[in-house]
This record gives structure tokens, C-alpha cells and sequence, in this order.
């Protein structure tokens, strides 16, 4: 149940998902005329295996279907929703993705419906159902509330015949808004309507002439012969274009955002739509991912980061953080955007129970929340940063563990148990593999210069002296050696960046306070020692 406090700020947030939800309260200010819940829906193709394009779409749709609740609550319930995630599986095999075993079968199968293609994974009926499959396990992973739509089984059972009998009557209309838009040459084997050849089973690409729009009867050419043929029960599939519009008539879909590269599909399947006695649902044109070269990231390059590389190094929630602002602003995908990520979902987490409800709504912490189930309104946070954690281990070396890690978190919280803080033992595993994979290989300590060594020096003598110091204690230590004179730091900039690269090996780092606390002082007295070693100063350590 939602409060009218939360309804009426909902109605009037500027941030996105809601702005979304309220075009969509506009469109059925009392809801939908028939009844029904609004009908939100996401496309997959299973050409391929699901990726992290697949994520943030279903995410996002989500984010605007939990915003919509709200916004179109009355008496504080919330407005009826659907998310259908629809597989195009009828779609023919138009290449050979380099991922899979078999390419030798697909190739002998290429033109064919997905559905009827054997499973290159020799694990399920088709290479369309064990897409389908890792799909919904890959939806159901991250406990993503949909219903799941098979093309082929709405055109194997006959539930889009009608909707096909509709194309059909409005053959040369809807052919009067696709050609204007093709090429000569692809205009003159052009049809709305791709039989599917009985003797080839491969799906044509054919100028098709309608008989008989209510029989479902058309003439086309199929290997030098003229056959005539019905389109209805699996018979044929519609082009892309006319497929998706056909789709959101048939099903009475309100609302379903895609990719910037979909545009003109957009436009022109809002035309057909239009034809076909329907209405395009809202929507929202997101922008894509981008490489750490800033070019748009390809499945067959292999450029960019995949889910799985995301979820080896940092957390789900911060993916989802990372996805959530600006999506209409492209968003570079490489593996040095993930701790930031990560710290930042937990501080606007934390952020959430002191923030008044208006800003509460432009939390991306809480729509994240509310997408998984949650209430939104937890204020909880890590004892840890990921950025402490990556220093620690960085520290430790490539060869760290999981228990030595927790051993270090010993000195900083209170009950260093694993099953405790399962979020943060998460959060040390990825640290582990992100420090393993691209820390590890760039650390080079250098060593400290005259009038650092001093400084360093004066820094041991003081937590010798100070066994029992905690972090805000050592931070105050750390910051008054800085700004004493006879050590020559122009700023306290040119202090902390010493002793990130003499005793870290890096050109930034940590809150030293914390960082001293977490490795501990006589592990840090170890560091010390080592870097005036290394500038040959004696050693300190008593």
C-alpha cells in the first residue's frame, strides 16, 4: 500500500522512471478502458545468449513499471501491472554467432526458425528453447517479475492468426509506409508477410501476393515454382518491422523502450501499428554502451564488458546503480568504471533514511530497492568501502585470500564474520579477482624522497606511540604531519600522493585513517619501514 504523501510526490519527481510512469498515467488516467493491467513489455531475440543489453533493458522497463504503481495508485493500491518478456523465436537463423558449438549444423540449418533449428547444445528441443531457457534462468537470477512469450508458440497454436488475417487486409497499406523507406533493390523482394517454404522450411524473403485475406491464403514463389499457401498456425512470420507492430496490437502492449539503433524501427512500426487499428505504446529511445575507447560496444567484436565480467568484479546492485541515470546519455562499459559504481550504490543506500521523500524518489538506491521487492526506505551500509578493500588487497598481493582479507577486517569491525556481512563478503571476492586481473599487474612502489622519508618517519614515531588509535585518530595524525613545514609539501595533496605511491604503489588511494585501522598499525609500521628501506633511511620498526 502506498501513503498519499508518496503518491503525490511520485506525480510530480523529476526523475526519469517516474517522468516515464507519468506519460503512461496519461495515456489511461483511469486506467485502461478495458480493464486489464497495463501491459509492459521487453524483446529478446535468441539468436544469441542473453547479455548485459538484455539487462538493463529489463531493469529498466521494470524501474518505470514500479514507478507506474505509484503514480496511477488509487487508495493507495497499486495500479495492476504486467512485464511480458517476448522471444522472437520464429525469427530465421540469419548467421552463425561464434559462441556456440555446432557451427557446422547451424550453417546447414541457416534461414530456419529458431525454433525448428536442432540445439547446437544438444540439451533442449531447439536452439530457440535453450536460448529461452538461459534467458528465463538469467531473468530469474535476478529476480526479475515477468511473464514469458514465445513467438513460435503464439504462431505454431494459432493465437496470432487473427492478427495475421489483420496484416493481410492491410497488405498494401502497410506496404505503402515500407517502401518509401527501402533501398531499390530490397524493395522489390519486399513483403510484410515471410512464408515459411514446406519443402525447405526455411523462412522466404519473397514478394508475396494476398488471395484471400480471412483464409489466410497467399501466392509466392519457392524454388521456381509458384505455390500458394496459408499463412496461419506457424505457416509464416512478419517482418521485423510489422512483426513488432502486429505484437503490441495483439497483445495491447502500453509501454516498451529499446535501444537508439531501433529509432526508425520505432517510427515505422508506430506507423503499422496505426494501420492495423492499434496505438504505438510509450516509450523511451535509451542510448548504448560504449567501450573504453569510446566506440560502441559489439557482440562480435567483443568489445566491452560482459555481465559475467561485471558480476566478477563488482556486485549486481552496482551494475543496476551503474545502468540507472541518464539514459539517454551513452555510458562507457570497461572494467575501471565498476568500484566506483560500487561505492557510490552503498552511499546513496546509506543516504536514503535521512533524505525527505522528494529526494528519496531521485535516489537511484531506492528505485533499485523497489525493483527487487524491497521497500526502498533502508538506510544500511558497508563497514567497508569497495576502494578500502582494493587497497587492502592490494597491499596483501596477487597471492591474497578470502581469509586473510577477513582476518584484515578484524582490526576494523566488531564482528568480522563472513555470514554476518554476506553483501561485504561478496564485495571481497570481486576485490580479490579486480585486484588479481588489473591492481595487482600496475602496483610498483617508488621510493620516497628526502623529505618524505622524514615524513614517514615522524608518521611511524607517532603510531608507535598510539597502538590503540582508531581511524578518525589516525586520519588527524596523518593530515597534522602534512602541514608541518619542515617537510616541504607544497599542499596536503602532494603528502597523501606520496604515501599512496610509497606505500601503496598507486597514485591515489584510501582515506589513510581508515586504511592504517584496516591493514593495522604494526602492518603499516611493516610498510614504513620497507619504503625507508627502500629510500635508504634506516628502519624504524621497534
Amino acid at each position: 500500500m502506498f501513503d498519499e504523501a508518496l503518491i503525490a510526490a511520485a506525480r510530480t519527481s523529476k526523475a526519469w522512471p517516474f517522468q516515464e510512469a507519468i506519460k503512461l498515467f496519461k495515456r489511461y488516467p483511469n486506467g485502461r478502458p478495458d480493464g486489464q493491467p497495463v501491459l509492459f513489455e521487453t524483446g529478446y531475440g535468441p539468436s544469441g545468449l542473453p547479455h548485459i543489453g538484455t539487462f538493463q533493458e529489463v531493469l529498466r522497463t521494470t524501474l518505470v513499471r514500479r514507478a507506474y504503481e505509484i503514480v496511477a495508485s488509487t487508495d493507495g493500491t497499486p495500479a495492476p501491472t504486467r512485464l511480458v518478456a517476448f522471444s522472437d523465436d520464429m525469427d530465421g537463423l540469419r548467421k552463425v554467432p561464434d559462441n556456440v558449438p555446432n557451427g557446422q549444423m547451424l550453417t546447414d540449418n541457416l534461414g530456419r526458425p529458431l525454433s525448428r533449428i536442432p540445439d547446437p547444445f544438444g540439451t533442449h528441443e531447439s536452439f530457440a528453447h535453450h536460448n529461452n531457457a538461459m534467458l528465463r534462468s538469467f531473468l530469474d537470477r535476478f529476480g526479475f517479475d515477468y511473464e514469458f512469450v514465445s513467438a513460435s508458440d503464439r504462431y505454431n497454436a494459432g493465437d496470432l492468426d487473427d492478427a495475421l488475417r489483420n496484416v493481410l487486409r492491410h497488405h498494401q497499406a502497410i506496404m505503402d509506409v515500407m517502401l518509401p523507406t527501402l533501398r531499390e533493390e530490397r524493395r522489390r523482394t519486399y513483403s510484410p508477410v515471410l512464408p515459411i517454404s514446406l519443402s525447405s522450411g526455411q523462412v522466404l524473403q519473397v514478394p508475396v501476393e494476398v488471395l484471400d485475406a480471412e483464409a489466410g491464403i497467399v501466392r509466392f514463389e519457392d524454388d521456381g515454382r509458384m505455390v500458394e499457401q496459408s499463412v496461419l498456425g506457424g505457416r509464416a512470420k512478419l517482418q521485423w518491422k510489422v512483426d513488432w507492430a502486429m505484437r503490441w496490437v495483439a497483445l495491447g502492449v502500453d509501454y516498451e523502450m529499446c535501444g537508439k539503433d531501433l529509432t526508425d524501427s520505432v517510427t515505422q512500426s508506430g506507423k503499422i501499428a496505426a494501420v492495423l487499428g492499434g496505438r504505438r505504446p510509450e516509450g523511451l529511445i535509451y542510448e548504448l554502451f560504449l567501450d573504453e575507447k569510446g566506440e560502441k560496444i559489439s557482440k562480435s567484436k567483443g568489445n566491452g564488458l560482459t555481465i559475467e565480467d561485471w558480476l566478477t568484479y563488482g556486485s549486481e546492485e552496482s551494475l543496476g546503480f551503474y545502468i540507472f541515470p541518464n539514459p539517454k546519455s551513452a555510458k562507457s562499459l570497461h572494467h575501471a568504471v565498476i568500484p566506483r559504481a560500487v561505492d557510490e550504490y552503498w552511499q546513496f543506500r546509506a543516504k536514503i533514511a535521512q533524505q525527505p521523500l522528494e529526494q528519496q524518489l531521485g535516489n537511484p538506491a531506492w528505485h533499485l530497492l523497489r525493483a527487487n521487492g524491497e521497500a526502498g526506505g533502508a538506510g544500511d551500509t558497508l563497514p567497508v568501502t569497495y576502494g578500502l578493500l582494493l587497497n587492502l588487497v592490494g597491499v596483501l598481493g596477487a597471492g591474497a585470500t578470502r581469509e586473510q582479507v577477513w582476518s584484515y577486517l578484524g582490526n576494523y569491525i566488531a564482528d568480522p564474520d563472513p555470514a554476518q556481512h554476506p553483501q561485504l563478503d561478496t564485495l571481497v571476492s570481486t576485490a580479490l579477482a579486480y585486484n588479481r586481473d588489473f591492481v595487482a599487474p600496475t602496483l610498483q612502489r617508488r621510493a620516497p624522497t628526502s623529505d618524505e622519508a622524514a615524513a614517514l618517519t615522524e608518521l611511524d614515531r607517532q603510531l608507535a606511540a598510539a597502538p590503540d588509535a582508531d581511524a578518525e585518530a589516525l586520519q588527524t595524525m596523518v593530515y597534522e604531519i602534512g602541514k608541518q613545514p619542515e617537510f616541504g609539501f607544497e599542499s596536503l595533496r602532494d603528502w597523501f600522493k606520496a604515501l599512496y605511491e610509497t606505500l601503496l604503489g598507486s597514485p591515489q588511494g584510501p582515506r589513510m585513517g581508515s586504511f592504517i585501522a584496516l591493514y593495522g598499525i604494526d602492518s603499516t609500521r611493516s610498510l614504513i619501514a620497507e619504503a625507508l628501506t627502500a629510500s635508504g633511511e634506516p628502519d624504524t620498526i621497534s
